[in-house]
């Protein structure tokens, strides 16, 4: 039976409530749980678990929705450190983390740009971000970076990463040979180096390489214009987009309220719902638990 730690991600935010309403409402008979966050919230959720849900409280505070705070943020961070503290000890399986508010932790004396590089430095490994929606199956060659920065981070390795990450996903989904489809850096993938180089002098040799090493079928780069709309038809199992909004653009575009993010290359697995902290709907009672629901589900079945 899988053991997943979730955390609370910002208190004043959207995770908790999601959280609390899916583990209420939803079935996850695969696996049990241990939750991080606030005493009244823990207590709250072990008390509707039926024993399939044990809190482990880190502060004895009370938190108002939509109001973040500096003591939310630091909430948030130690939620964090505790799960993946529970996965390297061997108490749990994989991680589920709810949203957080990086400017918030920022400022608090969070040292990263994202929950992602967290948990890399917690567990060691070469971290791939990675998208799974009920419509698009996404790997991000790069992620957290200005887009001027992007074509000198494209480096060999770099791209191989992310081309093997996406077949790792493929079939940890289940697709034995799966079908990558990989994004031109340029517009057109570089209408055959009208429109830029980078494909025919880099890209492209890097794919033929790996076509030799990977149990896939990988074409090489297609325009980013056509690749998802192939995807959605059913025609790859896997996009491998080059920059950040390249591939979250079509995929939030699509798979929004499915969406879940996936963290691959790590010794344990985390994913996390794909939105954001949502203050200005927090405790309202209007936001969709379809995303945060996904994310559970995939880290019961994910191995």
């Amino acid at each position: 039976m899988r053991r997943i730690a979730i955390t609370c991600g910002d208190p004043s935010g959207l995770g908790p409530e999601l959280i609390e309403a899916c583990l209420r409402e939803e079935n996850y008979e695969e696996a049990t749980f241990v939750v991080f966050g606030s005493k009244s919230w823990c207590e709250r959720l072990e008390a509707k678990g039926e024993g399939r849900i044990r809190g482990v409280s880190l502060i004895d505070a009370d938190f108002v929705a939509g109001q973040p705070c500096p003591e939310g943020a630091l909430l948030a961070m130690a939620a964090m450190e505790a799960a993946a503290k529970s996965c390297s000890d061997g108490e749990c399986d994989a991680v589920v983390t709810g949203p957080i508010s990086k400017a918030l932790c920022v400022n608090v004396g969070y040292a990263f740009p994202g929950q992602t590089e967290f948990f890399a430095d917690r567990w060691g490994g070469e971290p791939t971000m990675a998208f799974v929606g009920e419509n698009l199956k996404l790997c991000l060659a790069t992620w957290h970076i200005p887009l001027s920065a992007v074509p000198a981070a494209l480096d060999e390795t770099t791209f191989k990463h992310s081309v093997r990450s996406a077949t790792q996903l493929g079939q940890r989904l289940g697709f034995e040979r799966p079908c990558i489809l990989v994004c031109g850096l340029n517009p057109h993938a570089g209408e055959g180096g009208l429109l830029g180089s980078e494909e025919i002098e880099l890209l492209n040799p890097w794919l033929a390489e790996l076509r030799g090493e990977l149990t896939a079928s990988i074409e090489d780069c297609v325009p980013g214009d056509t690749a998802f709309g192939r995807a959605m038809k059913g025609q790859a199992d896997v996009v491998v987009a080059l920059y950040h909004d390249q591939g979250l653009a079509p995929f939030k575009a699509v798979d929004f309220d499915s969406g879940v993010n996936v963290t691959l290359g790590l010794k344990h697995l985390r994913v996390s719902p794909d939105h954001g902290t949502g203050f200005e709907i927090a405790g309202k009672g209007v936001a969709s638990r379809g995303s945060t629901h996904h994310a559970i589900q995939l880290a019961c079945k994910m191995r």
